[in-house]
């Protein structure tokens, strides 16, 4: 995999619902039928990382984040023979992606993760990752401008506190998809299936990443733990001083 699509792997990682996202993480509203009363502390997810390269291919990665909600994240991904991939460390005084085959790194600052320079992939509010392991899809504080029956789909339009429109679609008193528009001003649509229950918190076990009405990524959740222990090694990524900084 090309250094540039590890990046963008990462970074969509981060997506899950930033595309209509607040920048303070204390936001949420629970997607229907998930516990309101989950007490939300550290969260560990593993799950199975499917991307579509530009020729078509399927490549799959194995997953692990690492989750302290408004506060901390960790991100580790893997390739096959578990070789390490990439890892990402996001704290309130900055963030680190080090992508240990290539020797480089990538740092930056403030909620917002992803690479300036490269409109490739998008700037993600880093708050959201663990609201989807959480079920939540929808940020609170949205105000709804319309709301109507089309396709067997309840659909409503909204805008987000950020001030970004977008539109949300339920079926069976579950949220099915959310569409808004991307970085690069394309669609940008994620798909939420299968919903399952992982330690009391009804979410969706697949979610399909889609831009101009084609699969780019894929996530399949494995296993959900919450309130455990991290170590403290969890908290530390080193970067070595011969690594180089991608943004120079």
């Amino acid at each position: 995999m090309k250094l540039l699509q590890i990046v963008g792997v990462a970074c969509l990682l981060l997506l899950f619902y930033g595309c209509a996202g607040t920048p303070s993480g204390a936001n949420r509203l629970p997607a229907d039928g998930a516990s309101a009363a989950t007490v939300r502390d550290s969260l560990r997810a593993k799950f199975i990382l499917t991307m579509i390269d530009s020729t078509g291919k399927p490549q799959e990665l194995d997953a692990v984040m690492f989750s302290v909600p408004g506060a901390r994240y960790r991100m580790e991904l893997t390739g096959p023979m578990g070789i390490g991939v990439a890892s990402l460390l996001w704290t309130k005084d900055g963030w680190n992606m080090v992508f240990p085959t290539e020797k480089m790194y990538l740092h930056g600052n403030g909620y917002m993760v992803g690479m300036m320079n490269d409109k490739t992939f998008p700037l993600v509010p880093i708050h959201q990752v663990a609201d989807f392991f959480d079920g939540i899809l929808v940020p609170e504080g949205s105000q709804t401008l319309s709301e109507q029956d089309s396709a067997g789909f309840h659909v409503v339009k909204a805008k987000a506190p950020n001030g970004l429109n977008f539109s949300y679609g339920k079926k069976d008193g579950q949220i099915s998809w959310l569409s808004s528009k991307g970085r690069n001003g394309g669609t940008e649509v994620l798909k939420f299936e299968s919903f399952r229950t992982f330690e009391g918190v009804l979410t969706p076990e697949t979610i399909i990443f889609e831009q101009d009405g084609k699969m780019f990524l894929k996530i399949k959740i494995r296993k959900v733990a919450r309130k455990k222990p991290f170590s403290p090694g969890t908290w530390r990524l080193n970067i070595p001083k011969s690594y180089k900084s991608i943004e120079g």
